[in-house]
């Protein structure tokens, strides 16, 4: 009898320790072209459909309508995005299971499909292997000294972060991670905070990766952070949101030089280092960073840590500080995280923002340490 009892556990501890070795291993293989299916295939397989009783879609998709002011063209249309409506509630039940230090469900966006979703509001392309480690030699980010950083640190005390925008149905997330690095370098230098304009970069760069000469900025249809800073660079800066306004779509250049209020002097890629993130954050301001928004359609708050994420870039944010512990259900410890400046509005998120994990335990979650670069400004103004 013990003799079989122990062969019972022996099954049971390697069943276990395959599971893990699965989820490990296969999250990164799967999830690493995210974006390609309805969802992530390795969610699917892990979490299941969970679809064991009513969901009473139609109470929930009503009073979405009524919060979010929808309206569709007719009744097919409702149907539709009905059942697109059921189908996410499902998902952010999914969502809920893999990542239950945050809250998943519905959101501005619950009537999208992922497709629709990645189309409309991801626009971030994937930079080259070589813009990854660093990029040529003048835009690598020097090593500084992490001793004394503080515990907790947010830029929206110091003023340094402007206000939360909407890109709107349109892939142009990359320029507002741009702005808010440039609106964040130039507080540092001026003390003045000046709200950058998107919609030059929307219609007027076309700013190409040089190890990737297909790979440019393209208004709506996306956009990379670094190659928006050399555009600036060679364009002498950026305009203020007032001067040029932002539209939502890509227009006719109108970029006026003489209204420049930000300018460029250079931009740097950190490491991927947590610590000389941190570093590098505290000294320059607000940094440009990528994400995989896999499970931001249907965040809503908390501290989001999901045990499966892929680090396929896929959106355009902007880190604008850090905490030491953010709140947790009773039943899992308080976790480090980042805190994330997100460009779809106000009434997405927390007021706009997103916070994820960080530390040793995050190991780069969600890809969100593989792509951060920081900008040095000059102020350029000519109204003062």
């Amino acid at each position: 009898m013990a003799r079989h009892r122990l062969r019972l556990l022996a099954v049971a501890a390697a069943a276990a320790a395959l599971l893990l070795l699965f989820l490990s291993s296969a999250s990164a293989a799967v999830l690493s072209s995210a974006g390609e299916g309805e969802e992530d295939p390795l969610i699917e397989q892990v979490v299941g459909d969970d679809d064991d009783g009513e969901l009473n879609a139609e109470a929930h998709f009503a009073s979405f309508e009524r919060r979010f002011g929808r309206t569709y063209r007719d009744a097919g249309e409702r149907a539709y995005r009905l059942s697109v409506f059921s189908a996410n509630l499902r998902r952010a039940r999914q969502h809920q299971r893999l990542d239950p230090t945050a809250v998943h469900g519905v959101t501005k966006f619950s009537d999208l499909t992922p497709a629709e979703f990645r189309e409309r509001y991801l626009g971030l392309r994937r930079p080259s292997l070589r813009g990854l480690d660093g990029g040529a030699e003048p835009h690598e980010a020097p090593i500084l000294p992490t001793d004394g950083l503080p515990t907790d640190f947010d830029w929206r005390e110091h003023g340094a972060v402007g206000p939360v925008k909407d890109q709107g149905s349109c892939g142009s997330c990359w320029s507002f991670s741009t702005s808010g690095a440039l609106e964040g370098a130039h507080y540092l230098a001026t003390g003045k905070m000046e709200v950058l304009s998107e919609q030059q970069m929307v219609d007027c760069d076309h700013e190409c990766d040089p190890s990737e000469p297909r790979s440019c900025d393209s208004g709506c249809n996306g956009g990379l952070m670094t190659t928006a800073f050399s555009y600036l660079m060679k364009s002498g800066g950026l305009q203020s949101e007032k001067d040029y306004p932002y539209a939502g779509r890509e227009n006719t250049c109108k970029f006026d030089k003489s209204k420049i209020v930000a300018q460029v002097k250079n931009f740097s890629v950190v490491s991927v280092n947590e610590d000389q993130i941190a570093a590098n954050l505290v000294k320059h301001g607000p940094l440009a960073i990528g994400i995989n928004a896999v499970f931001m359609q249907t965040y809503i708050g908390g501290v989001s840590c999901p045990y499966i994420c892929g680090k396929h870039l896929d959106h355009g944010v902007l880190l604008v500080g850090y905490g030491s512990a953010g709140y947790a259900p009773i039943r899992f410890k308080e976790k480090p995280y980042w805190i994330i400046k997100n460009s779809w509005g106000e009434n997405w998120g927390e007021n706009g923002y997103y916070k994820i994990c960080r530390g040793p335990h995050a190991q780069n979650k969600c890809g969100v340490d593989s792509m951060v670069s920081t900008v040095t400004a000059i102020h350029t103004s000519k109204k003062e």
